[in-house]
Order: C-alpha cells, then sequence, then structure tokens
C-alpha cells in the first residue's frame, strides 16, 4: 500500500476517534463556557497556533479573495455545524446529537448532486445504510430533547454539509494555511455571536472544563480538523463524511466506560449496520477509482493506437520545396 492510502486511512481513524470523543468533552467545557464562546476560544486558539507553524514551515498567507472563502465555509463549519452542535448539548442529550449529527453524510450527497457532482448507488445506499444504523444505535437510549436542542442538532450538519461541498469549489490557500484560515475566520464570526447574544460566564470555569476546552483545541480542532481537510482533498466527499456513521459508536463506548450507560442489543445491532455503511462507502470508492483507472487507461490505449494509424497511413511532410 503507497503512503498516500495509508495516510488517508490515518486520517480516518483520527477523525473518528478524536471528533466521535468531542460529544463529551463539548457536554463538559459547556460546564464551565456559554456556547458560542467555547467555540471562539477553541477555535481562534487552534487557527492562531496552526498559522503560526504554517507560516514557519514557509506557506504563503492567504491572499484577499482566499480569506473571503475561508470566512465564509468558517461561518458553516464553525457558527452552523459546531456553534449549533453546542447550543444542542445544553438540553439535548448527546447521543441524540450524534443521531441528527450523523444525517451530514446524507446533506453532502444532497448538496453535492445539487452543484453537479456524481454520486454512486452504492454510496447512496452506503449513506442510508448509515443513518439506519445510527437512528437503530440510539434506540436503545433514552433520548431527551427540547424542540429547539433538537431543531439545532438537525441544522448543525446541514451547515457542515454545505461548507464541505463549498470548500470544494472556492478558492482556498493550500496545506495546513487552509485549516488556519477557516479556523480565524468561523471562530472570529463566533465571537462576534457570542458578543451579539450577550452570553457572559456566571462564575470561573472548573477544572475539568478547562482541561475539556484544551482537549477540543489541540486534538478535536488542531489533530481533528486537519485530518478532516486531508480526508475532502484526497477522497471523495462520501467517503471522508462517513466518520459521521462511527461518532456515534464512540459516544456510546465514552458512556459505558466514563457515564456508566447502558450497551444493550439493540445499541450492538446499530453498531453493526453502521460499520456495514462505512464499508460499502469504503468499497464503492475503491471500485468508482478502479473503474476510472480503467476508463482512463482505455482511453490511453485508443490514444496510442489512433496516433499509431495515423502514423502509418499519413505520409511525412516533406523539409524541401
Amino acid at each position: 500500500m503507497s503512503a498516500k492510502p495509508r495516510l488517508a486511512y490515518v486520517a480516518f481513524a483520527v477523525v473518528c476517534v478524536v471528533w466521535g470523543s468531542t460529544y463529551f468533552a463539548i457536554r463538559v467545557a459547556l460546564e464551565g463556557f456559554p456556547p458560542f464562546f467555547l467555540g471562539a476560544v477553541r477555535f481562534l486558539v487552534a487557527g492562531a497556533l496552526l498559522f503560526a507553524f504554517a507560516r514557519w514551515r514557509g506557506e504563503r498567507s492567504p491572499r484577499a479573495h482566499e480569506w473571503g472563502s475561508a470566512l465564509l465555509t468558517g461561518v458553516l463549519f464553525f457558527v452552523v455545524g459546531n456553534g449549533l452542535v453546542n447550543m444542542a448539548e445544553q438540553s439535548v442529550s448527546s447521543g441524540l446529537a450524534s443521531v441528527l449529527v450523523a444525517t451530514m453524510p446524507l446533506w453532502v450527497t444532497l448538496f453535492g448532486r445539487l452543484f453537479g457532482a456524481r454520486v454512486s448507488r452504492h454510496e447512496l445506499a452506503g449513506v442510508v445504510l448509515g443513518l439506519v444504523g445510527v437512528v437503530v444505535l440510539n434506540l436503545g437510549g433514552e433520548l431527551r430533547a427540547s424542540p429547539g436542542g433538537a431543531l439545532c442538532a438537525l441544522l448543525a450538519p446541514m451547515g457542515w454539509a454545505l461548507g464541505s461541498v463549498a470548500s470544494a469549489r472556492m478558492p482556498l490557500p493550500g496545506g495546513m494555511m487552509r485549516t488556519a484560515a477557516q479556523m480565524l475566520g468561523g471562530g472570529a464570526a463566533m465571537a462576534l455571536v457570542s458578543g451579539g447574544t450577550h452570553e457572559h460566564m456566571t462564575a470561573g470555569p472548573s477544572l475539568q472544563a478547562s482541561v475539556a476546552l484544551a482537549y477540543l483545541c489541540v486534538f478535536g480542532s488542531l489533530l481533528g480538523f486537519s485530518a478532516y481537510t486531508y480526508l475532502l482533498s484526497n477522497t471523495r466527499p462520501a467517503v471522508a463524511t462517513s466518520y459521521a456513521y462511527v461518532n456515534p459508536i464512540i459516544a456510546v463506548v465514552l458512556g459505558v466506560a466514563v457515564g456508566g450507560e447502558r450497551l444493550g442489543l439493540t445499541s450492538l445491532a446499530g453498531a453493526g449496520v453502521v460499520l456495514t455503511a462505512v464499508i460499502l462507502v469504503g468499497r464503492a470508492r475503491r471500485s468508482s477509482q478502479s473503474l476510472a483507472s480503467a476508463s482512463l487507461s482505455r482511453s490511453m490505449v485508443a490514444v496510442g493506437s489512433c496516433s499509431t494509424s495515423k502514423r502509418s497511413t499519413t505520409p511525412e511532410s516533406s523539409t524541401s520545396t
């Protein structure tokens, strides 16, 4: 296996595990920080560190139009995609939040088709199967939610999906600078939302909330989003976003290990369906790549044959007059 596929597998594993754990980390951090203030600190700190590191590596600063694209996609990713999850987890159980956020690959597929992207039947089947699996996974637990919180959790993946599709079509800087610019743009927008909604802290944050915020900055943002950006650049969107099927499994494991929740047969069945969907989407991607490679090879052979035929039947041009 070459280095590129190996890196894609590693990036996918990082996104699955790290972002699966952020539901629990967000819940802990919200005990000491308001939702949009939490997101603003998280992404401004992570974005500034990543920006400095990218510059140290020699990457150029974004141009003006690239900052505009980074701001737009950053708003979709962070203000809508992350901020609404933070809002939802104030009143919605982490299990229900993971169910609703896991609809994101479906929205990516729908938005992608609206923008003209081609989606195979196997990928579409994987998306639908994954959604079914997530629902089954969470049937075994008690899902308590307020209507407003549930709505926030449902709108959040739409913003994230639209940001994923837009990122592939808008002028953005390359390398780590792309992630840094989006984090800075989204973090600044979250700070404005926090100020505009008059968020404030009633008391100093606890040690647990502060540690959770640090974890979200370093792992959830720097490591997780960098891995996700790599996936978006090197795999199809339906594959990159299939991590959402695995995140609920991580959330359930954390609930059992840390929160003392029970894992019943229904949840185990849902986990099996979820993993099956991830495998289906992955195999659909490999099949599409194989077909594309075979088609390209046939085209090159055809071009070569035509060129050979032309050389054998067309007289050579004379160099004399």
